[in-house]
């Protein structure tokens, strides 16, 4: 089964407060986002595999750790998640990235898969599939439905902040995937916002309305 991980690093609380301000600008929320996908990436990574090879240091030979070549895949599901992937690419500069685009049919209300192109080697790949919010959860479990699909299989989903239903739609419809989120939210308004929240988190990455 799958775990929910609530960060509560200082840093990432800290800087979270301000993504949360309304009064913050287009320019300073995107870098604070940068900045805590890059400390969410530091604790996501935790139990990446290692393995030990003999180096030359200026003084001697020594035997040092290095990562043991696990292949790992971002994953934003457009288009705010874009907005952290610069940060976790900071830490992870090897690591391959896919996209997924995905729609609200007007008339069902579902999400509607309208893009997805992922790396070549996508069964050989850890993938971590990011977007800010977690709201209803239906975006994360289609986005995650669309690389299982193409045969993925280790899948991690990581976002700002989330609210219950949407932990509870992704522990229903893909049990196996850990959820690391820097806020539980108290609830869903009736409009579909995450209270307290942060607004759209894409209309205050790019300056949209």
């Amino acid at each position: 089964m799958g775990k929910v991980y609530v960060f509560d690093h200082p840093l990432i609380q800290h800087k979270l407060t301000f993504i949360r301000q309304k009064e913050t600008g287009t320019k300073e929320f995107r870098e604070l986002v940068d900045e805590v996908a890059s400390l969410m990436a530091f604790e996501i990574t935790r139990d990446l595999p290692l393995e030990e090879i003999e180096i030359d240091t200026p003084v001697s030979k020594a035997v040092t750790k290095t990562l043991a070549g696990k292949k790992l895949g971002i994953v934003p599901i457009l288009r705010a998640g874009l907005g952290m992937v610069d940060g976790i690419l900071k830490l992870i500069p090897a690591a391959k990235v896919g996209h997924v685009g995905l729609y609200r049919d007007p008339e069902t209300l579902q999400p509607v898969e309208y893009y997805v192109k992922l790396p070549t080697d996508v069964e050989e790949r850890d993938f971590i599939v990011v977007d800010p919010m977690l709201a209803t959860g239906g975006s994360a479990v289609e986005a995650i439905n669309s690389i299982k699909k193409r045969g993925a299989k280790n899948i991690k989903f990581m976002c700002l902040v989330a609210c219950p239903e949407g932990v509870d739609a992704i522990k229903s419809a893909h049990p196996e995937v850990d959820i690391y989120i820097a806020a539980l939210d108290e609830k869903l308004n009736e409009k579909g916002y995450i209270v307290p929240g942060l607004g759209d988190a894409g209309d205050r990455l790019y300056g949209t309305k």
